[in-house]
């Protein structure tokens, strides 16, 4: 029964850097990926998850919807272009958050920085 126990306690313990961090007010500042990051993946039963979620998808929308605006202009350049057909804005999100988290070296950067980053690697236009 102790090595049960011992190794349930383990297996928590190497679990634990794993599991996502709860949100703070300081994260809705997106001064980096890492605050949109943890904006994104704020556990459910936290109390801020519904404002964090919202945020989360907002700027990242948001962020996307004035590069396609400019993009579509006269004078725009578009540097993302889908698949058809496209995937949907929560499958984007998660595949960005998969792709920083992977991307450590990004995560003090400016989140819209790090988004154009994915995306043009992702989907990128070919000319």
């Amino acid at each position: 029964m102790k090595r049960k126990l011992i190794c349930v306690l383990l297996a928590v313990g190497l679990l634990m850097p794993t599991l996502a961090a709860a949100a703070d007010q300081e994260d809705f500042m997106v001064d980096s990926t890492d605050d949109i990051v943890n904006l994104c993946t704020t556990p459910i039963d936290d109390p801020m998850y519904t404002a964090a979620i919202h945020f989360c998808h907002g700027y990242l929308v948001g962020a996307y919807a004035y590069y396609d605006a400019l993009a579509s202009g006269p004078e725009g350049v578009r540097l993302v272009c889908f698949s058809d057909p496209v995937p949907s804005r929560n499958e984007i999100i998660g595949m960005y958050i998969d792709w920083a988290k992977t991307h450590p070296e990004h995560m003090n950067e400016a989140p819209v920085d790090s988004l154009f980053m994915f995306l043009t690697e992702k989907w990128p236009c070919s000319e």
